[in-house]
């Protein structure tokens, strides 16, 4: 069952329901009362998307209408903007987009997803990194606060490739965007980051799933969220470790602040191992602003307002300085800015 099914099908049973453990917290089946018509194309001038200014190349899949395939040749090194955008006519549809990272290649992939009105949208990607590639993929979303949108990325990486990933979710009225990564071990690293920032009544699910399938493999994550209001953040990471993936060296962090007595947290932090001889940890913990640093801040007259939003920044800002591209960081530094405005 996936929005993807529902959306080409016309058959709202294949909507993901609370009956499916990955999706208890993010029911679509419960909230979809009827499919819009099928999005048309659009060919309308965009305004610049969020990252217009730090790539090289920019693609743009409309309505799930446009380019379906990107390739980075061996040794080459490229940046590309990838947005996934709904315009003002969309309704319901399904985009799929393949990108391949060939041997040694290194690849950043600045990726949005944008959008007005209450569409239903979702984008499949699939996404193999040949032997030593790289690839960091930063993700930005400013979907609309009406839009359903659900984003699932397929992710297999090849030995001693690199990953670096870095999600930044802003919510809609539901949103999921979802990582599965198929680890071979063999030196390869993944870093998979992320952070919500929820104001009004939005949602927003990030879900990850990793599985070491070999010996020496790498993976670090940390995940933050805020929420205000009436919003609603959700955490699910696994990380599986099969049998004779020994050597592998996995760590898992989620923290979350409640700023509201109405806003929620869903968190479900996961270990399966089937290995000897491997390091594995996951934390997490949810909680409001530490009342001792917001007194010691009113103490040198800052203002409760400024004060909160300056510790609230900090927090987030553990996940910004991970990222590696100078000019993402600096993009992410403003979309924190911008959606703590909002939250408080």
């Amino acid at each position: 069952m996936s929005l993807a099914r529902a959306i080409e099908t016309g058959d709202l049973a294949e909507l993901p329901s609370r009956r499916q453990e990955d999706w208890r917290w993010t029911d679509l089946f419960g909230l979809v009362r009827d499919l819009p018509p099928f999005s048309p194309a659009n060919d309308a001038p965009l305004a610049p998307g969020p990252f217009a200014a730090l790539a090289s190349e920019q693609i743009s899949v409309v309505n799930g209408h446009g380019q379906t395939r990107l390739v980075i040749p061996a040794g080459e090194r490229h940046v590309v903007a990838l947005r996934f955008v709904a315009a003002a006519d969309a309704g319901a549809h399904v985009a799929r987009f393949g990108v391949d990272v060939g041997d040694g290649a290194h690849l950043v992939l600045l990726e949005s997803y944008e959008g007005e009105g209450d569409y239903l949208a979702e984008a499949d990607l699939k996404i193999v990194l040949a032997r030593a590639s790289s690839l960091e993929r930063i993700v930005i979303t400013k979907d609309s606060g009406a839009a359903v949108s659900v984003s699932e990325a397929q992710v297999v990486l090849g030995a001693g490739a690199t990953l670096g990933q870095t999600v930044l979710a802003a919510g809609a009225k539901r949103q999921r965007i979802e990582t599965r990564v198929s680890h071979p071990g063999a030196g390869a690293a993944v870093r998979l980051d992320g952070l919500y920032l929820l104001a009004g009544k939005r949602h927003a699910d990030i879900t990850t799933v990793v599985t070491h399938g070999g010996v020496d493999g790498v993976t670090d994550q940390l995940v933050k969220g805020v929420v205000a209001d009436q919003s609603r953040g959700v955490f699910q990471g696994r990380i599986v470790v099969a049998e004779g993936a020994d050597k592998t060296d996995a760590r898992m962090g989620h923290h979350a602040l409640i700023l509201s007595d109405r806003a929620e947290v869903d968190a479900k932090p996961e270990l399966e191992i089937y290995a000897d001889d491997v390091i594995c940890a996951h934390g997490n913990t949810v909680g409001a602003l530490d009342e001792e640093a917001l007194f010691y801040a009113r103490q040198r007259g800052i203002p409760d307002q400024e004060a909160r939003a300056m510790l609230t920044k900090a927090f987030l800002d553990e996940v910004v300085d991970r990222i590696e591209h100078a000019g993402a960081r600096e993009a992410a530094r403003a979309w924190v800015v911008e959606h703590l405005e909002a939250a408080s």
